[in-house]
């Protein structure tokens, strides 16, 4: 790191003048503020920090300040909008900027520095997903000149010496970087006269050069300059004005921020790491896998491969665990994806033996979750046995368990007690119930007659841990991305509440409300965050989450993010998710709504049960539903009895109840009209605070709701509009930048959020704020009034994808609805003929080439979606495709591609097929058996005119001038 402080420290009889000058708008109370490194710009304290001044100037709003500071100063700052008690409202994205003063500027002198505000998606080419991976030859590039140096010297009294300054993440090797302009120092608009920069590292190219007060204002533009002599232009053109109301400067610095280009757009394939299939694995995908998965990405033009949660999910050791969402651990690896064959290279004949039957036993339609983790394990145990002295004392065990031993050590310990109590509950653990430091280390001592059970454990994770790093290291040789996910919760019987259950609302559930998914919401099981409990120690647990996430992945998926400006939380007692509440939210108070003429809070908030209604709804049986499940407290009026007055508790005591009855309904139609009848209510009264009240979502669909008074249903309709769409949008917005600048802040990978659902109004604009890339699904669109979503329009900080693993794939869903398919083939194709029936290859071929084309950042397309561009591979049922169904919350996870990848990458006209879509649409492909990015682009003439095209159409498609990667 550059040491500012020992530059600041030179030559202190000196004193240079800084100026900051910094255009922004403002909203009304707001105020722009510079806080730096050093003292004289606040040492990192935002109330200490230089505050600006707004100036006009035309239609701009200039903030100015001027600080003095010894010669050679040097440090890193950046700008805040802060509010009149200069608390931070909204801070630049990015890295730090860094300042050095060039030791041949005189004393008294004034330097200006031209900035402008970074936003989120400028960091993005910072992040390892480009960095490290897709525009890894940039950022080996020999630093030609580094900051802080200037080579030109003032010569007249009305010479002033211009600092052009401009980051260009995405650069070819051997290519060159100029600014063209009118004045006759920047080439009169000629590239090979123009002012050429060097590089000085990170991305940034620098040039300074002596100019003359009539040169001002300068008009200009960067160029990029490849081989053969290929230009690229900028779009757009730039203005420096000379500003000389307080003395003309002689010095300004000009940071232009990111070269203004059509914005890098790439594409990728999605698919669950156990729906892998391969001639090596055993039953399941498995992390020595992804490497073929990569040779077929590159092949195919894919930049990325997204996959869905990799952690342990050993929660009930039966394929329950098969949902990736559920963790019984946020930092272990899941053993299913182990490749036993890779433990040793001295395997016995017999256990070779084993693996080469088990491979034929599970080599099925679908994964067969049980039988292959037994499989796994128990062979995985054989070898432990066999080489744990060997593995155990070797240095690279040692080097993995010293750096995650802070993990390691409690996930083998649970998983011990798990097995050894017969369940993950830690409440039914006895003594061990609760956690501490004490009994974690007599459970993993070496003196311990279980100690080999304990490191059995830690044998698997660092072979997992292998195997996913030689595959993701792999993955960035070949510039390929590898996307992870990010699970919003965990579960409740994990390893993470078990040590700890203080950052957890353990007697509450996660969910979401009803939504495209599932009409009557959903209900996770996990227990909601205690977020006022995580900030104590500024979120800890996720930076340790995102910090491990980051040693294989070079982006990430946040799932349902949501989350992280309110959640849908449940009591512990709910089995459905629509009787739920936004936490955080602002309730509707009782004297709120007693201003409002609302004052029967009983009748409001419990179930509204008349016997006509259970007459309607059970028929014949409603004196059976009567007698055993509920209480006539008035006339014809009912209450739930106390053993049955929850959605478990119903379904408890229904199990009971229909064992033997002569009732003519099923127990699942029975058990589904009473939890009806239970969220027959309008408000939802606080467990914490009976006078606290929350409007049931869609309350108007209730009988309760439906047999107020008019007067009553218009103040509940307002007062649930305004709840649902108002009052909470700056409390989320505000809980949002607690939480979300944390976990972007604790690693470099590339984010993006699962935006999907019922979305508040403030989450875009802080989304769009802090960076993070959003998710367009065509069939879900964000748009009001849209049935189908228009790729074409979609914003560049998107994903879009035809479908996803929370629906069905594209193929099920064109055959699915033939109603609905009319409509798409009128409305998206804009074709009144008959559609076929069958999503034929034309088909997909016409909805994949919508999507690569559109403007999104990446465009990643389920496996499934991509072989329906062959007809040979969709001879499958395609609603065997379906990865997750999310209205049955027991769904079993299985799903396995029909075709091996060594198949696919074989099958030339396929990946042909694929590559073409993308190369057709000016996405980036990587090149085969070479390191390089390749992006279109068209030659452009030798010499730029101030009146040639401000864009520069490198891609085939129009694009809008944005400022991206």
């Amino acid at each position: 790191m550059m040491n500012f402080r020992r530059l600041s420290g030179n030559k202190p009889g000196k004193t240079v003048y800084v100026s900051f000058r910094l255009p922004y708008f403002t909203h009304w109370g707001q105020s722009l503020l510079v806080c730096g490194s050093e003292p004289v710009l606040g040492s990192w304290d935002v109330k200490k920090g230089l505050l600006l001044k707004p100036v006009h100037r035309g239609d701009e709003l200039i903030w100015c300040g001027d600080v003095a500071v010894p010669g050679g100063f040097g440090c890193e700052y950046s700008y805040y909008v802060v509010n009149d008690d200069r608390k931070a409202l909204r801070w630049e994205a990015g890295k730090k900027r860094k300042l050095v003063l060039p030791e041949v500027i005189e004393h008294g002198e004034v330097v200006e520095l031209h900035d402008l505000w970074q936003t989120g998606s400028e960091a993005l080419p910072f992040t390892s997903a480009f960095k490290n991976v897709i525009f890894r030859g940039t950022w080996t590039l020999d630093i030609e000149r580094p900051l802080g140096i200037i080579q030109n010297t003032l010569n007249t009294e009305d010479s002033v010496i211009v600092h052009f300054k401009i980051c260009c993440p995405n650069i070819e090797k051997d290519t060159s970087v100029y600014v063209i302009g009118h004045p006759l120092k920047l080439g009169r608009w000629k590239v090979q006269d123009g002012l050429k920069l060097d590089y000085a590292g990170e991305s940034i190219w620098q040039a300074n050069s002596v100019m003359q007060k009539d040169d001002f204002p300068i008009r200009y533009r960067y160029v990029k300059c490849g081989r053969n002599g290929r230009l690229s232009v900028e779009t757009g053109f730039r203005e420096l004005s000379l500003d000389s109301s307080n003395g003309p400067p002689k010095y300004i610095f000009v940071s232009d921020g990111m070269l203004k280009e059509p914005p890098w757009r790439g594409a990728g394939v999605a698919i669950p790491m156990f729906s892998i299939r391969t001639e090596a694995d055993l039953g399941v995908g498995e992390f020595l896998d992804l490497k073929l998965l990569v040779d077929w990405a590159v092949d195919s033009g894919f930049h990325l491969i997204q996959l869905l949660p990799l952690n342990d999910t050993s929660v009930h050791r039966m394929w329950w665990d098969s949902y990736p969402y559920s963790s019984l651990s946020v930092f272990a690896l899941h053993p299913l994806y182990l490749r036993v064959q890779a433990l040793s290279s001295n395997i016995p004949e017999e256990v070779k033996q084993e693996i080469l039957k088990a491979k034929d036993q599970l080599d099925g339609k679908d994964v067969d979750y049980e039988a292959t983790m037994a499989t796994k394990l128990s062979i995985a145990k054989k070898m432990f046995y066999l080489e744990k002295d060997l593995i155990l004392n070797s240095t690279s065990f040692q080097k993995f368990f010293s750096e995650n031993e802070d993990w390691l050590k409690p996930y083998a310990a649970f998983c011990f007690l798990r097995d050894f109590f017969e369940t993950s509950d830690h409440s039914q653990w006895g003594r061990f119930s609760f956690y501490s430091k004490d009994k974690l280390d007599k459970l993993v001592s070496k003196d311990s007659t279980h100690y080999d059970i304990i490191c059995f454990h830690y044998y698997i994770q660092y072979h997992l841990h292998l195997q996913l790093l030689e595959a993701a290291e792999y993955a960035r040789k070949n510039r390929v991305v590898l996307k992870g996910d990010l699970p919003i919760g965990v579960d409740r019987s994990s390893v993470d509440t078990w040590v700890y259950p203080n950052l957890f609302r353990m007697n509450t559930s996660t969910g979401a409300p009803p939504d495209y998914f599932d009409k009557n919401g959903q209900n996770w099981g996990f227990p909601t965050y205690n977020w006022e409990e995580m900030s104590k120690d500024n979120y800890a647990w996720w930076r340790a989450r995102l910090s491990q996430m980051a040693k294989y992945f070079t982006a990430y998926r946040i799932d349902h993010i949501l989350g992280f400006f309110r959640i849908w939380e449940l009591p512990e007692h709910a089995m459905t998710g629509l009787v739920g509440k936004f936490r955080p939210s602002i309730p509707l108070s009782q004297e709120e709504l007693k201003r409002e003429g609302i004052w029967d809070f009983d009748r409001l908030s419990r179930p509204y049960i008349q016997q006509k209604i259970l007459q309607d709804k059970f028929g014949t049986s409603w004196t059976f539903i009567a007698s055993n499940f509920l209480n006539e407290y008035q006339k014809q009026r009912y209450e739930f009895k106390e053993d049955c007055n929850t959605e478990k508790k119903i379904a408890s005591k229904l199990r009971s109840c229909v064992e033997g009855s002569l009732l003519s309904e099923s127990e699942d139609k029975i058990r589904l009209d009473l939890f009806a009848l239970l969220q027959n209510i309008v408000l939802i009264r606080d467990p914490e605070d009976a006078k606290k009240f929350y409007p049931r979502f869609n309350l108007e669909d209730t009988s309760s709701f439906k047999d107020l008074d008019d007067h009553s249903k218009n103040v509940l309709k307002r007062l649930y509009y305004d709840y649902y769409f108002h009052r909470q949008e700056d409390l989320w917005h505000h809980n949002a930048l607690k939480t979300l600048p944390v976990l972007l802040n604790s690693s470099d990978m590339l984010a993006c959020g699962e935006d999907l659902g019922l979305i508040p109004s403030c989450v875009h604009p802080v989304m769009q704020e802090l960076g993070l890339i959003g998710l367009r699904i065509q069939r879900m669109p964000s748009e009001p009034g849209l049935e189908f979503g228009i790729p074409s329009q979609y914003s560049y900080m998107t994903v879009c994808a035809p479908s996803c693993h929370d629906c069905s794939t594209m193929r099920a869903w064109w055959e699915e609805d033939e109603e609905r398919r009319r409509r798409f083939f009128k409305t998206v194709v804009g074709s009144d003929e008959l559609p076929p029936s069958q999503c034929v290859p034309e088909v997909a071929e016409f909805i994949i080439q919508q999507h690569v084309e559109a403007p999104s950042m990446w465009a990643i397309f389920p496996l499934q979606d991509l072989l329906a561009l062959k007809k040979e591979y969709t001879t499958r049922p395609a609603a065997e495709e379906t990865i997750n169904n999310p209205t049955n919350p027991k769904h079993y996870w299985r799903y396995r591609v029909h075709v091996t990848l060594e198949s696919l990458l074989k099958d030339k006209e396929l990946k042909t097929t694929i590559r073409e879509l993308v190369h057709c649409s000016g996405r980036a492909y990587p090149l085969v058996g070479e390191t390089e990015a390749v992006i279109p682009e068209k030659q452009h003439a030798a010499a730029i005119h101030e009146k040639s095209p401000s864009a520069v159409q490198l891609n085939g498609a129009p694009q809008k001038e944005t400022v991206a990667v």
